[in-house]
């Protein structure tokens, strides 16, 4: 096995390891885990801040 058959093995490996973490995570499935973590950042914290703590 030369090189060049070697490197477009490798090629092959990584594309369908790319097309599947891109269907993972397009899939219906994940959604609305998705969402939920992408309004993590904007969402208020409840936890009262203690005395002395900087603001």
């Amino acid at each position: 096995m030369d090189s060049g058959t070697l490197s477009g093995i490798v090629t092959l490996v990584f594309i369908v390891v790319f097309v599947g973490i891109v269907w993972w995570a397009y899939s219906r499935r994940n959604k609305e885990r998705f969402e939920d973590a992408g309004r993590l950042p904007f969402a208020e914290d409840d936890v009262p801040t203690q005395k002395g703590d900087k603001q």
